[in-house]
């Protein structure tokens, strides 16, 4: 039995509309690595090596400033692709923000089987467009909304992408899920303060929308206000 064949994500990967006979070749040229949190996967700037599916766990895409501050760019959760193929070189860093499994592929040895099967690359344009309408959402917030709509669009798209961890989609978003990132890491990402960040969790607790369990675990309580409060 391949590892294509246990794999949990494989049929909302991008390689669900291969064949097996097409899985079985592109499981002969990828393999199966564990990366702990804080480890980094690519390297901003270096040349495309590999590209990989996310398998478990959630890592981060990151660039860095002219004076070495580092701002997170994306999130990559399970099912979803990284790396740059047909690219030359990575246009950022991908680092483990849990411990984290993937399959992982040269990027010219999967530039080579993507040419060969027109379906693969037909998968990789509609990963391509849906992070791009993710971008422009994600600009969206960061250009329009306030604090509490940030937090708020925040926490529902944690529901809704730590909700789908299984080989077929989730049966709706998840009501409770523990945050891959740290408060600093939430500012950083919603262009917020920590303190900021913190005021409105605790807000957010203290008008029973959401319960906090422990420092990373959200509970959502009531959805309907969390999307109101979204805008």
């Amino acid at each position: 039995m391949s590892s294509c064949d246990t794999c949990v994500v494989r049929n909302r990967a991008i390689c669900a509309g291969l064949d097996n006979r097409e899985i079985e070749t592109l499981n002969s040229i990828g393999r199966r690595r564990t990366v702990t949190a804080g480890e980094p996967l690519i390297w901003e700037d270096d040349d495309s090596l590999l590209v990989a599916n996310v398998i478990e766990g959630v890592l981060k895409l990151t660039t860095s400033t002219e004076d070495g501050r580092e701002q997170i760019v994306g999130v990559a959760y399970p099912s979803d692709f990284i790396g740059r193929p047909f690219g030359q070189t990575s246009s950022a860093s991908v680092v483990a923000l849990t411990d984290a499994r993937v399959c992982v592929f040269s990027r010219n040895d999967f530039d080579r089987f993507a040419r060969e099967h027109p379906e693969l690359e037909h998968k990789l344009l509609e990963r391509t467009l849906a992070e791009l309408d993710r971008t422009r959402s994600w600009m969206m917030l960061l250009g329009r909304k306030n604090a509490s709509e940030k937090i708020a669009t925040f926490l529902l798209e944690m529901s809704d992408r730590l909700a789908e961890t299984g080989c077929t989609p989730a049966f709706g978003p998840a009501r409770r899920f523990s945050l891959p990132f740290s408060r600093q890491q939430v500012a950083d990402v919603l262009g917020l303060t920590i303190e900021t960040v913190s005021r409105q969790f605790t807000k957010l607790k203290n008008d029973g929308v959401i319960e906090l369990p422990s420092r990373r675990e959200v509970e959502i309580l009531n959805r309907g206000a969390l999307v109101a409060l979204a805008g």
